[in-house]
């Protein structure tokens, strides 16, 4: 493995995404930039191409017709979650993100999740997925 692991993706699916029934994968469709070739953008998985420690972040943009939010997901675990349940609030906009440092294995899995209900501004490059590896094991 290559000491350089990093990506930054967006979602640019052409307007809002969601809400659906079921949780869902978010597939972050065009990577900006993908050294290692780790995430890939029709699945919207991140594969660790090693052990160490990884950093992860991810923000999105919505509005308030629908509730919001993002789960970033190791594997089949929730690590950290970002959203806002407040439907029709006194503003109109809605944007969070949130980040995590993980010990991955070599093959471990990391996604961000859309959950149930919820929904995303997916265009314009303002819902976005980045990660890197900070050091191997």
């Amino acid at each position: 493995m290559g000491d350089k692991v990093m990506f930054t993706a967006v979602a640019d699916r052409g307007g809002y995404y969601g809400p659906f029934t079921s949780d869902r994968t978010l597939v972050f469709n065009t990577a900006i930039t993908n050294i290692g070739g780790n995430y890939d953008a029709t699945s919207g998985i991140f594969t660790a191409p090693a052990q160490g420690y990884y950093f992860f972040t991810f923000s999105y943009h919505a509005s308030k017709q629908h509730k919001t939010g993002l789960n970033l997901i190791k594997n089949h675990d929730l690590i950290v979650r970002a959203f806002n349940d407040k439907i029709g609030a006194s503003t109109i906009i809605d944007n969070a993100g949130n980040a995590a440092t993980l010990q991955l294995e070599a093959g471990d899995k990391v996604f961000v999740q859309l959950p149930a209900e919820c929904h995303v501004y997916a265009a314009d490059s303002v819902t976005t997925f980045s990660g890197f590896l900070i050091k191997g094991a």
